[in-house]
């Protein structure tokens, strides 16, 4: 069997064990393991596990992930983003729809606190979907909001996503988280801009909130301007240390969990349960993300041992004759394909070994493919029938919302990311001026 049917056979039989619904470190581990013993023998197969293990081990980055998540389950424990939806209640409730935009405004907080969409879904749909629909919003535009507000997590650092993206792919973290800052805003201003336009066009699908619940003294108002600061501070404080050079990206992380545990303690919600359930979670996802880190580097071992890259690569370009761009399409599109039966995380070690060093190949930049990523694994989160935030919003929203509201909402929202996602291929720079900026490349 040659080479190249090796791989096909590999990447095919992961997909099968994916579609039987085993877990993913599983499937792919058991995947890499078998073609190893296969090719190499006892030694050689044994040896793969071991080395795979081994430099996981030795990933001093990788500390980063428990601290980022922690972080954020210690800020959603706490019910810190309760404050932040009343600011955003009270400041932006006289504009027509201003509360799905103070929504999508809670959503960006949200993201520069945690860094997993996952958080920022739970928080929107028990914080902010209850009172959006007790104000007499439009049930599908409000769940359009929230899901599109929550994918913004991966995007805007600290991503835990572009983490992994920078472990996988051997590029600066910092240059990453700051690469997807611009992006991410033009994102948030997109969908504003079109619940903006949507309500004023329609004022029914979001009604301005009545006076008498925005006619608060200008103290109290003040006071609630100032629980948005708290994320933004504790994000700040992470930040310029690691920008400016004083600390490394594990320093700063231990650093925004440390002002997150103590943020929490002076507002007096740090209580033996919230601790307890922020630990349990932290250490339930930091052990799901090494399992799968793990597979991944036994998987991408085989496929370097095979040169499927280099193969791929003849195919596509010279066999094929596709230029690069179209390449790097057809690469997008597989993530959306994929993306409506797997998760982020998911996609990202299963292609990486093949599209991360064809990417680099193909003369494109890695950082700015690394934003590439994360806006597609967005639109692959609620892209019908089996997108990712579909069914976690199915799982969530009252029963008053059904499945059909749920699809039906996202369709304007996946078009405006379209958008976003093309014009950030025809100007690489706005993804890549800030980190030259900041790093003076």
């Amino acid at each position: 069997m040659s080479q190249d049917m090796i791989a096909i056979v590999m990447f095919s039989g992961m997909m099968g064990l994916l579609l039987t619904g085993q877990r993913m470190f599983g499937a792919i581990g058991f995947v890499a393991v078998i073609a190893a013993l296969l090719l190499w023998g006892d030694r050689g197969g044994f040896d793969l596990g071991f080395a795979a293990s081994i430099k996981l081990m030795k990933w001093y980055p990788l500390l980063t992930l428990p601290m980022f998540i922690f972080m954020g389950y210690v800020l959603s424990e706490s019910r810190i983003a309760d404050d932040l939806y009343k600011m955003f209640h009270v400041w932006m409730g006289g504009l027509s729809g201003g509360l799905a935009v103070g929504t999508i405004g809670l959503m960006v907080l949200i993201s520069a606190m945690n860094g997993l969409s996952v958080a920022g879904m739970a928080i929107g749909a028990t914080i902010a979907l209850p009172e959006l629909l007790k104000r007499g919003y439009d049930k599908r535009m409000v769940t359009g909001v929230i899901q599109a507000g929550s994918s913004l997590g991966i995007l805007v650092p600290p991503s835990v996503v572009l983490v992994l993206y920078a472990m996988i792919a051997r590029q600066p973290v910092g240059q990453l988280w700051l690469a997807g800052i611009v992006p991410g805003l033009i994102m948030a201003a997109a969908f504003i801009i079109y619940i903006v336009i949507r309500c004023k066009l329609n004022p029914a699908l979001g009604p301005i909130l009545p006076k008498a619940d925005r006619d608060l003294p200008r103290a109290e108002k003040l006071r609630l301007l100032t629980a948005g600061l708290l994320p933004l501070g504790i994000f700040a404080v992470m930040m310029v240390p690691f920008i400016n050079g004083w600390t490394s990206l594990v320093e700063s992380s231990a650093i925004g969990a440390l002002a997150a545990f103590v943020a929490a303690v002076l507002k007096g919600r740090m209580t033996r349960e919230v601790f307890e359930n922020s630990v349990r979670n932290t250490l339930g996802v930091t052990c799901m993300f090494m399992w799968i880190i793990l597979a991944a580097l036994a998987f991408g071992a085989v496929f370097d041992g095979l040169g499927a890259v280099s193969a791929i690569e003849t195919l596509f370009t010279d066999q094929l004759g596709l230029s690069p761009w179209v390449i790097l399409i057809l690469m997008q599109l597989s993530f959306i394909v994929m993306g409506t039966f797997l998760d982020d995380t998911a996609m990202l070690v299963i292609v990486a070994p093949l599209y991360v060093p064809l990417v680099g190949a193909l003369g494109f930049d890695l950082v700015w493919y690394g934003v590439l990523y994360t806006i597609t694994c967005q639109i692959a989160y609620m892209t019908p029938p089996f997108g990712y935030n579909l069914f976690l919003m199915r799982a969530m929203a009252p029963p008053e919302i059904g499945l059909r509201d749920i699809y039906t909402s996202i369709i304007p929202f996946v078009a405006v990311m379209i958008v976003v996602l093309v014009i950030i291929m025809i100007f690489p720079d706005l993804a890549l001026w800030l980190p030259d900026l900041v790093y003076g490349k």
